[in-house]
């Protein structure tokens, strides 16, 4: 029984700002070990183990995410799969709804592995045995849900209440009821219960039967998303779902729109490590706090420190803690967090604070994706910008002309093919070339490894807007 795996791939980006943004959330950064989240959670249902097999994934995100998401696939060696497009966010039943009907359309009788994209599981092996446990309830025709066995009395989680009380053998269990995040009185009665579970929001299923539940339970939903998926349009490889359509759909969970109405519900118990990192305080749990409590990042440095988190996250900034107790301190490049551990939920407070002031740190990251690499603007000016570009291996930027500003491009890092008007040359590495204002230009990186460049912008507007795109390729070599 191959099973396709969806991940939802959304998010806001302010639990764990400044490192998450709107502009780049937490799934896909690599706030524990190596691999963004996003990679983990697509590397972990990836490959064959315990006798399941994995059909490429299925990822649901939103244009600004787009290229982001096929370049870490591809990054971690995985196939995209399909990379359905949400016009706007609509909450995760229209996404759950979306995949299952693209789903259909080749095989209704697929079995969908939902699951979030910013949840850390470091145990694969335990994690795929609960998923194969599920599919003998999935084959009778039940809904699966994934529970995690509480370790303390946690308010910032739903709960699942078990239809008896779990066992030691990972099988489905009834579904009695879902329970909203408590306060901290009945969270401590629930763990001394042992049958309550938190709710992962990670689901097991057949197309066939999700959209019977949808039919019964969310009917309204039906129509438009299915709309939106007949109607969707292929762009540079990605599945554009309609937006006229979607709009229409209802903003509304999985578990409010479905689950909390079927009758057909299983929950597997999961007793592995897990967390959906949801603040900094989870990240300084699951990072291992040394025996005085402290995780430290590289360039961060703690004196007489403890249970307290130190993380710097730019090039050359070190940071040094000194007499901290219940601490959380981030340092990026253009903004810095500082917050007592037991305040980490209010970190979302300090985005909206920013917001309202007009702050490009509250949703923007310095460093801008592109579908050809990224660049970062490293100083700024009246009538002046310095910027960093990177290119990746065979892509090039849009052909294009600006109104208000000239460009001397340095390469400091491989090789560039350069256009300017009619022409075309190669730069290499220590030389230079001027865009004169108004030129049409372009430049495409011809090697084999990454292409950098320092680029220095000098006119009377600077902003990205002032740009004529002639001819757009995205596609490397």
């Amino acid at each position: 029984m191959k099973i396709t795996p969806c991940l939802l791939c959304g998010g806001s980006g302010t639990r764990l700002w400044p490192l998450s943004r709107k502009s780049y959330p937490k799934q896909f950064a690599a706030l524990i070990g190596e691999e963004s989240l996003f990679q983990a959670s697509a590397r972990r249902v990836s490959q064959p183990m315990g006798g399941l097999s994995f059909a490429a994934p299925l990822t649901i995100t939103n244009n600004d995410f787009r290229f982001i998401v096929a370049e870490q696939l591809t990054e971690a060696g995985i196939d995209p799969g399909p990379i359905l497009i949400e016009p706007e966010g609509r909450n995760t039943a229209p996404a759950v709804l979306a995949a299952a009907l693209y789903l259909a359309q080749t095989d209704p009788e697929a079995v969908m592995l939902v699951a979030p994209s910013d949840h850390l599981i470091p145990d694969t092996a335990a994690f795929l045995a609960s998923v194969g446990a599920g599919l003998s309830a999935v084959a009778r025709g039940d809904l699966v849900t994934f529970g995690i066995a509480p370790t303390r009395p946690e308010t910032g989680y739903g709960y699942l209440h078990l239809g008896a009380q779990r066992d030691s053998s990972g099988q489905p269990i009834a579904l009695r009821n879902f329970v909203e995040k408590p306060d901290l009185a009945n969270a401590e009665r629930m763990l001394a219960a042992g049958d309550y579970l938190w709710n992962a929001g990670i689901f097991l299923f057949r197309v066939t039967d999700i959209l019977a539940a949808f039919e019964a339970h969310a009917p309204e939903l039906l129509e438009p998303v299915r709309q939106s998926v007949t109607q969707a349009r292929s762009d540079l490889g990605f599945v554009r779902l309609a937006p006229e359509a979607w709009g229409k759909a209802r903003d509304i969970s999985i578990d409010y729109a479905v689950m909390e109405k079927a009758q057909n519900l299983s929950v597997v118990p999961f007793s592995g490590a897990w967390s959906d990192l949801g603040g900094w305080d989870a990240v300084w749990r699951e990072s291992g706090p040394d025996a005085r409590g402290v995780v430290c990042s590289d360039h961060a440095t703690a004196i007489d420190c403890a249970d307290s988190l130190l993380r710097s996250e730019a090039e050359g900034v070190e940071l040094v803690g000194i007499g901290l107790e219940n601490i959380i301190a981030v340092a990026m490049q253009d903004a810095v967090l500082v917050a007592a551990k037991d305040r980490a939920q209010d970190v979302k407070d300090a985005v909206a604070a920013l917001k309202a002031r007009g702050a490009k740190q509250a949703t923007q990251l310095p460093r801008d994706y592109r579908p050809w690499g990224w660049f970062e603007s490293l100083a700024t000016g009246g009538r002046f910008q310095v910027k960093r570009i990177v290119v990746h291996p065979g892509a090039a930027l849009s052909l294009q002309s600006h109104f208000h500003r000239s460009e001397h491009w340095i390469v400091v890092e491989g090789t560039a093919e350069v256009t300017i008007d009619d022409t075309t040359r190669l730069i290499s590495e220590n030389q230079s070339v001027y865009i004169p204002l108004g030129a049409v230009h372009r430049m495409r990186n011809p090697g084999k490894v990454p292409m950098v460049l320092i680029e220095v912008q000098t006119g009377t507007y600077l902003g990205e807007d002032d740009i004529i795109r002639y001819e757009d390729v995205y596609a490397r070599n």
